[in-house]
């Protein structure tokens, strides 16, 4: 994913109200910028870290700037913008660099289905190998860096996240392919875990989400401020219960 024109820098001075943060510019100057990101953002909001912006030419928005990477701990860089996630996994699928999802014919986005009323990130139809499976893929981004490269989903407690476990259980056990996809917008990550300390009920239920036969996998993006993409399948370690 190119970004033009290139992102611009400042330093944050604090993120609030969830979709609020306020940043200093180089000139010394201050203003608020939208913040795309509904987690805690924990260890990614430290203030006076290095962040980069984007800028829209859409008049009607309030708050034309928003808040898109933030240089965390040992001078790696967190993309925050959840809503980046589905565009990163959509260009590695379309350029098949996944290759368990290639080979797919059609590929739909936000489609209604489960028990739940919840929508699917994608739809992936019309495998030749697979006549009449279809693929579920939830995509879930991962900013939160811990030591020695762990990398942690959810970063707060996450009902909603729970509720697209239940329902992709239920698409593996209909027969059709289930997949939990970690976009991992984090440079110094190497593999993804559940925070069970965070959220043990999320976790508890990823784990009887891959017995039942969903998919879980992560891939990392290689981030500046001219390009996002994803680049490196990482390894998804489930506690043994």
């Amino acid at each position: 994913m190119k970004i033009d024109p290139p992102l611009q820098s400042a330093r944050l001075i604090k993120r609030y109200k969830r979709f609020l943060a306020d940043v200093k510019l180089p000139d010394g100057t201050s203003m608020t910028i939208h913040c795309p990101n509904t987690g805690s953002m924990k260890n990614c909001n430290e203030p006076g870290s290095r962040v980069w912006y984007s800028t829209s030419d859409n008049k009607t928005r309030k708050y034309p700037h928003t808040f898109e990477i933030i240089e965390v701990a040992g001078n790696k860089l967190a993309g925050i913008n959840t809503g980046r996630a589905n565009h990163l996994v959509r260009e590695a699928i379309d350029e098949n660099m996944v290759a368990a999802l290639s080979g797919y014919n059609s590929i739909r986005q936000e489609v209604k289905y489960g028990k739940e009323n919840s929508r699917i990130d994608f739809l992936l139809e019309d495998h030749p190998g697979q006549p009449g499976k279809m693929c579920y893929i939830e995509v879930k981004n991962v900013t939160l860096g811990m030591e020695k490269g762990l990398g942690l989903f959810p970063d707060a407690v996450s009902t909603r996240g729970t509720k697209h476990l239940r329902e992709l259980m239920h698409i593996a056990g209909q027969g059709d392919r289930a997949v939990l996809f970690f976009c991992v917008q984090h440079t110094g990550i190497e593999w993804v875990e559940p925070a069970s300390d965070i959220d043990p009920t999320y976790s508890a239920t990823l784990v009887e989400a891959q017995k039942a036969g969903v998919e879980v996998m992560a891939w990392q993006a290689h981030i500046s401020e001219k390009e996002i993409r994803l680049v490196r399948e990482l390894p998804v370690i489930l506690p043994q219960q």
